[in-house]
């Protein structure tokens, strides 16, 4: 099996994320961007095999990408932030050497961030298709990308540790970006938008991040999430009616 790996300036990140991925394999393969830091440098040290594409704000052709340098049956997709627990390598390393049927896995996460556990509203422990057979899967969108496969999917035992944001420096820049790239990609799909449906779409978001999946109940914190949750759907809207009106 395979742990890829996509980076760009993660050299404070790299080495437990490839520590944490030889739980379960020898082989680590590290997509990189173009990485102006010591990622990797340190990625190379540790055994990891580097290649390099170039960014053109696509996800789903990064993972893609990856697919091409990866010789195993397996193909397991990490981030540089996502750090996997000794219970879940271990059931990796049992699927993986299991012969046929074969299934798509997906792994629980739990998030942190600004030094924090989440436990409800968007930020509240997700599953994630991660682990397939390398022949079995295409992504697709630019951002927020998903799998498609045609295997059954199962649950992995176990979890993974998500650690999304330390800084809100950080934050805004991603939420700039991310709703740029999604306004991008919906517009060249021919999708439309009007400032009232931005607003519709933010208000429902807010709702049900705040009441129904009970972002409230993570405090204050939780509740400036709710609200810049209902921000990135707004502005993510808002862009793509912009794009229209050029």
């Amino acid at each position: 099996m395979t742990v890829v790996i996509l980076t760009y300036n993660e050299e404070k990140l790299i080495e437990k994320a490839i520590q944490s991925a030889l739980q379960c394999t020898s082989h680590v393969l590290v997509v990189d961007s173009g990485s102006t830091d010591q990622t990797t440098t340190i990625a190379k040290e540790l055994g990891a095999t580097v290649v390099y594409r170039k960014w053109d704000d696509d996800f789903s052709a990064q993972r893609n990408f990856a697919l091409q340098h990866v010789t195993t049956q397996w193909v397991l997709y990490l981030d540089a932030d996502e750090f996997i627990n000794q219970e879940l390598a271990e059931e990796i390393r049992r699927v993986t050497s299991q012969e046929q049927p074969f299934y798509s896995y997906e792994i629980v996460r739990r998030a942190f961030a600004f030094g924090k556990r989440f436990k409800h509203g968007s930020m509240r422990p997700d599953k994630v298709q991660r682990l397939f057979p390398r022949d079995a899967v295409t992504w697709i969108n630019k951002v927020h990308e998903r799998p498609e496969t045609n295997l059954a999917v199962k649950t992995l035992k176990g979890y993974a540790d998500h650690y999304t944001y330390t800084s809100w420096e950080q934050y805004w820049n991603k939420f700039n970006h991310y709703t740029s790239i999604w306004a991008e990609d919906a517009y060249k799909r021919g999708k439309k938008g009007s400032y009232l449906s931005a607003f519709g779409h933010a208000t429902y978001g807010f709702i049900k991040i705040t009441f129904l999946d009970k972002g409230i109940l993570d405090g204050w914190l939780g509740l400036v999430m709710c609200c810049n949750h209902f921000m990135y759907t707004l502005m993510k809207y808002v862009k793509l009616v912009g794009l229209d009106k050029r």
